[in-house]
């Protein structure tokens, strides 16, 4: 492989990466999951495969705002959950662990 075509797929690699970690792509993978749920559960519930193009409209009417809604509260929520706690002398003391 010569010097350029390496540097190519490196920067590829970086590009895709910083694309992955971005809150953008993030959103829109979470999004595009919802979308396909509904799509299964509606196909499910007409007996036939209604399409994705259906199911996004449908999900974009009937759940969208709501479910972004609960999102934003969900994400803006400090993630700690409560690992247990240690009494002593009276004292409780409260483990947590972040979540990244």
């Amino acid at each position: 492989m010569t010097p350029i075509m390496s540097m190519q797929k490196s920067g590829d690699s970086s590009s895709r990466e910083l694309l992955r970690n971005s809150s953008l792509y993030r959103e829109f993978q979470a999004e595009r999951e919802e979308i396909l749920k509904h799509k299964w559960i509606e196909s499910e519930k007409a007996g036939y495969d209604i399409g994705f193009e259906r199911a996004l409209t449908d999900w974009i009417i009937k759940h969208r705002s709501k479910w972004r809604k609960s999102r934003q509260e969900r994400l803006a929520e400090p993630e700690q959950t409560t690992l247990g706690s240690i009494e002593s002398r009276g004292t409780t003391i409260c483990m947590t662990a972040s979540g990244a």
